[in-house]
């Protein structure tokens, strides 16, 4: 791990969301980060397979925490693009979202992530588009 990873990652509290959600960060590094969720019951939607928002929503903390490990200290960045393809169904266990930086420019990136099920099949393909923000823009003003 990277002496910016450490900084950036060693001591990040979990997000709330990946606490609300129940995912866990497995690996942070330069340009790549996994996140995986033990789905369950609590996850589903009225048919009773993995609601398809919290899949998202793993693939998006993933490519997020991916982009984040490429930037400067005075940086921070918003998502301006995401698209998932669902290809199959999950009805409970183990998800991965292995994201990773496909294209990094000065201030546009583009991101990757294929989430997997514990028999490693593909369960979507997501892509993003993110954007650097730098000055009062990477503060919130």
């Amino acid at each position: 791990m990277t002496e910016k990873i450490r900084r950036k990652f060693g001591d990040m509290p979990i997000p709330p969301i990946a606490r609300l959600i129940g995912f866990n960060i497995v690996e942070v590094g330069v340009g790549q980060a996994v996140m995986e969720l033990e789905a369950g019951t609590k996850h589903t939607n009225p048919m009773g397979t993995l609601h398809g928002g919290v899949i998202c929503d793993v693939a998006d903390a993933a490519m997020g925490a991916a982009y984040y490990s490429t930037l400067g200290e005075d940086e921070s960045f918003t998502t301006l693009e995401l698209k998932i393809n669902f290809m199959k169904p999950v009805w409970k266990g183990l998800i991965r979202a292995e994201a990773k930086v496909i294209k990094m420019g000065k201030t546009i990136g583009l991101l990757q992530c294929e989430v997997t099920d514990s028999e490693n099949g593909l369960v979507a393909f997501v892509t993003s588009t993110c954007m650097t923000l730098r000055g009062e823009s990477a503060e919130g003003r």
